[in-house]
């Protein structure tokens, strides 16, 4: 029986108990809204989060560092990420409940400080990292049509059976081919190519020269 069910949370937002124990997750922000609960005075905001299926209502100390880092127009948050972990030192009121907290954020070029209690004392400011944004990698550009046709035609020259196409480009590339749309166009030439010296050396015939007796 997987208990992951029964022992979550019963709430309607992200909670410490969500975190708690686990290493720093990474989220994306989907959306920001007013909080229209009964705790909007404590957590105005509502945010949506890509990768869990309950908002997160931050406090107003983690709303000051992401406002401090990323401005108060709150269109501009959403696509941007943010790293939490569940803090078991954050109190509510007199009652040590544990929290969310904020580590790093993407789309800021360095370690900032923010005043998230005005009051001042222990725990005025709050210091966030860089978040690195993670590039997408390249896509190679397909294979025009033209060109993997050429592949075929190449192959069917050569008399080489269909079932061993793949295993000859492999074998011709040194690499891995599991499907005619991972060859690029470079590739393509290569195994046109090899195609072709295998024709040749198929079809050349070689001179015999006869010594008389």
């Amino acid at each position: 029986m997987d208990l992951t069910k029964a022992l979550a949370p019963k709430s309607d937002q992200l909670d410490f108990a969500d975190l708690e124990g686990l290493a720093p997750q990474v989220f994306t922000i989907t959306s920001v809204s007013e909080n229209g609960s009964e705790l909007a005075d404590q957590q105005p905001v509502n945010i949506g989060l890509a990768e869990f299926p309950r908002v997160w209502r931050p406090s107003k100390g983690m709303l000051r560092v992401m406002a401090d880092n990323w401005g108060k127009d709150v269109k501009v948050w959403v696509g941007r990420q943010v790293e939490l972990y569940g803090d078991p030192n954050v109190y509510f009121g007199k009652e040590k409940r544990g929290g969310t907290r904020i580590s790093r954020m993407s789309h800021i070029t360095g370690t900032k400080q923010t005043l998230v209690n005005p009051r001042g004392g222990k725990g005025a400011f709050w210091s966030v990292k860089p978040l690195p944004t993670v590039a997408p990698a390249p896509v190679a550009p397909p294979v025009p049509v033209a060109h993997l046709a050429a592949v075929e035609a190449a192959f069917t020259a050569a008399g080489i059976d269909q079932g061993q196409w793949l295993t000859y480009a492999a074998t011709v590339l040194n690499r891995a081919v599991t499907a005619p749309t991972d060859l690029t166009e470079d590739d393509a030439h290569a195994v046109i190519a090899a195609l072709q010296a295998e024709i040749d050396r198929r079809t050349s015939v070689p001179v015999v020269v006869g010594v008389a007796s």
